[in-house]
């Protein structure tokens, strides 16, 4: 029987196969709708490091279970891509461009993927977390990097530069998001603050005023009693998981994160979309360095536990687990194995890993200035389970940048154990898929269909959202009469201009004001404004503020 229809077989695979390249759809997906839905990502994550954690663990993770799939990460000029356009990707629906943050390319180099039409290039796309506001849903970003990072960005703000924190972090303040907890403090305050902002504004007093509490260590995370709560606990990323119960013990764990802001935003009766991510998987894999791959995806784990637990007792609520993309090319096995790899024991993969009990970051922060030979011995020995140190190791440790350890310490470590990495890039090939609830998805998907499963799951129209938040400003004003310039006179704070007459309003870029006749209005998003094209970009709702004032 097989035989006689395996020809017929093959033909719908290969059609199959080329739908997920040229037209991507969900594959079994349920109606829905989920009236929460809980995006939990790790960064830079293969299904090598995945392997090492469940043994490094000694049994199953909790997304185990739940394996429904793949993901394609292809970019839009890229069959590797970088995290910028990934995220961008599954918080958007739309391909884009390397280290673009929610907005379309330029161009599309990946065959099967449309060009951008002329006059969309540049433009601010709506997000997931965006859609879910604008319907009333809480929303809330956690990270284990700095809040302003690629994928909580992605979410969050709209900007061609994945590196300008600054504007991402304003972009993020004034998005009215209900939870925020992760690090990256100093964007949000001015240069004689600590911080590094020149535009005078100190974001944080922003938020006191808009009626957020703000903290900064575990003990006032968890005792908090509000309902809108940013906390940022370290001036840039957090400290891994391992390195945070000696050094940092004051930060929150990514679980202990996740947990804080499922309980707020639960109490919100028309539900919650929340992103987590285990950013530093991705930092470890540059590095080469396995200890702090193990760290991160442990804590990740613990975190999809807690986001479980509440699914599981909740029955509306819609959890995914994927990655963005892979890193490093990690392996379990190397040339030390050539030839012995069919009879290769546990042990000699899992036991120089199991001695380290801190990351070669933190052997970096112990370790401090102090770089004689016998200290570092000593340290490394310790904490990180390398007591055979060699001369020449020892000298790459003493000569290793501020920041550097970690790609000193990786490899030394791998080649004791029996991990092997082909690149400190990343990788391009197809990711695992786990999810839980009603309207999980299954089969291979594109990452731009994760947008679209999470939008479909909480029941709105993603496009019809990005048609209501981004419409470009003459555009929107010309029904008005309106004339529409950008007023520079302050080049680290501009303004959109709309005048009729002696009629006046304005909007400050990267917020979700309007101020008309002296009164400001906030609106449900922010004013964008696109560098490549000098176009701004408005809510529709800011037409009917405008058009109502000047009546």
């Amino acid at each position: 029987m097989f035989r006689k229809n395996s020809n017929k077989w093959l033909v719908g695979f290969l059609v199959a196969c080329s739908t997920f390249v040229f037209a991507p759809t969900v594959i079994g997906a349920s109606p829905g709708p989920a009236k929460n839905v809980i995006v939990l990502m790790t960064d830079g994550t293969g299904t090598t490091h995945t392997t090492i954690t469940r043994w490094y663990k000694g049994g199953l993770l909790p997304q185990d279970p739940f394996i429904v799939g793949g993901v394609r990460t292809y970019g839009a000029d890229s069959i590797i891509t970088d995290s910028a356009p990934a995220a961008s990707a599954f918080a958007t629906g739309h391909k884009t461009d390397d280290k673009f943050i929610s907005v379309l390319p330029p161009k599309t180099t990946i065959p099967g993927l449309a060009q951008v039409a002329e006059d969309l290039k540049y433009k601010p796309v709506a997000s997931v977390l965006e859609g879910a506001k604008f319907v009333g849903k809480s929303t809330g970003l956690i990270a284990t990097s700095n809040i302003q990072h690629a994928s909580p960005a992605a979410y969050s703000a709209h900007w061609p530069d994945r590196s300008n924190y600054d504007e991402i972090a304003e972009q993020q303040v004034y998005q009215n998001m209900d939870v925020v907890l992760s690090g990256g403090k100093q964007y949000l305050l001015t240069k004689d603050l600590g911080g590094t902002r020149t535009d005078g504004e100190n974001l944080i007093n922003v938020l006191k005023a808009k009626g957020y509490g703000f903290v900064e260590n575990k003990q006032d995370m968890l005792d908090y009693k509000g309902k809108k709560l940013w906390g940022l606990f370290a001036n840039d990323a957090l400290d891994y998981d391992m390195d945070r119960q000696l050094l940092r013990p004051d930060q929150p764990s990514l679980a202990d994160m996740t947990k804080k802001a499922i309980d707020i935003l639960s109490k919100n009766p028309k539900g919650f979309f929340l992103f987590v991510e285990a950013s530093k998987v991705d930092w470890a894999s540059h590095a080469n360095e396995p200890i702090g791959v193990i760290s991160d995806s442990l804590a990740y784990a613990d975190a999809i536990q807690v986001a479980l637990d509440f699914a599981k007792k909740d029955g509306n609520t819609l959890v995914l687990c994927f990655t963005d993309h892979s890193n490093g090319g990690m392996s379990i096995g190397s040339n030390k194995t050539d030839k012995t790899y069919s009879s290769t024991p546990f042990a000699q993969l899992i036991d120089p890993l199991k001695k380290a009990t801190l990351t070669a970051e933190g052997i970096e922060v112990v370790l401090g200035s102090n770089r004689e030979s016998s200290n570092i011995r000593q340290i490394v020995s310790q904490y990180y389970g390398v007591e055979d140190l060699t001369e020449e190791e020892v000298r790459a440790i003493e000569k290793a940048k501020k920041g550097a350890l970690p790609n000193v310490l990786g490899p030394i470590i791998s080649k004791r154990s029996i991990v092997s990495w082909t690149t400190t890039g990343h990788t391009g090939e197809d990711v695992f898929l786990y999810a839980y609830g009603p309207g999980k998805p299954a089969g291979l998907i594109e990452n731009t269909q994760l947008a679209y499963i999470c939008s479909t799951g909480m029941g709105f129209d993603l496009d019809q959202i990005d048609y209501k938040l981004f419409i470009e400003a003459s555009a929107a004003f010309k029904p008005l009469g309106a004339i529409v310039t950008i007023d520079k006179t302050d080049p680290v704070n501009p303004v959109l201009v709309i005048e009729n007459g002696t009629k006046q309003a304005k909007l400050p870029f990267s917020k979700n004001l309007v101020i008309v006749n002296g009164k400001t209005h906030e609106m449900t998003g922010i004013t964008v404004y696109a560098p490549k094209t000098d176009k701004v970009y408005v809510p529709r709702q800011a037409v009917e503020l405008v058009r109502n004032a000047w009546k």
